[in-house]
């Protein structure tokens, strides 16, 4: 139960980053831990017209490689429906082109992958 609770505070801490990360390169955060009986997105955040669905990773042991590996198609379904779902309760973002990113954070290390994945495609990273 312990590390458990420790890596939900890990999780969240590293959420935390990435929201200050996006808001320091222009992003507008709209966001963080949207759920949806299909899955959760970490952040949803908007900038320059794109509405931008963002998974976070924070790691001290893997590398920013095995990244792919844990955004498997079925975890790409599942952001991706609830981005979906989102947008549908939201239509004043009607106009906006939809994105899939990660943000991969080790130590004092922010990757930022933009277009990760897609709709139709599996990890593009």
């Amino acid at each position: 139960m312990r590390d458990i609770k420790k890596a939900i505070k890990k999780g969240y801490h590293g959420e935390s980053l990435a929201v200050a990360f996006l808001e320091v390169h222009g992003f507008i955060v709209l966001g963080r831990n949207i759920r949806s009986q299909y899955g959760e997105v970490d952040i949803i955040a908007q900038k320059d017209g794109i509405i931008v669905f963002i998974e976070v990773k924070t790691w001290t042991v893997f590398s920013i490689d095995s990244v792919q590996y844990s955004i498997d198609k079925k975890k790409q379904t599942r952001i991706i429906k609830t981005a979906e779902l989102f947008l549908s309760a939201h239509p004043e973002f009607d106009e906006l082109t939809m994105r899939f990113d990660v943000i991969f954070i080790k130590g004092k290390t922010f990757t930022h992958i933009q277009n990760a994945f897609t709709v139709d495609n599996e990890y593009q990273n």
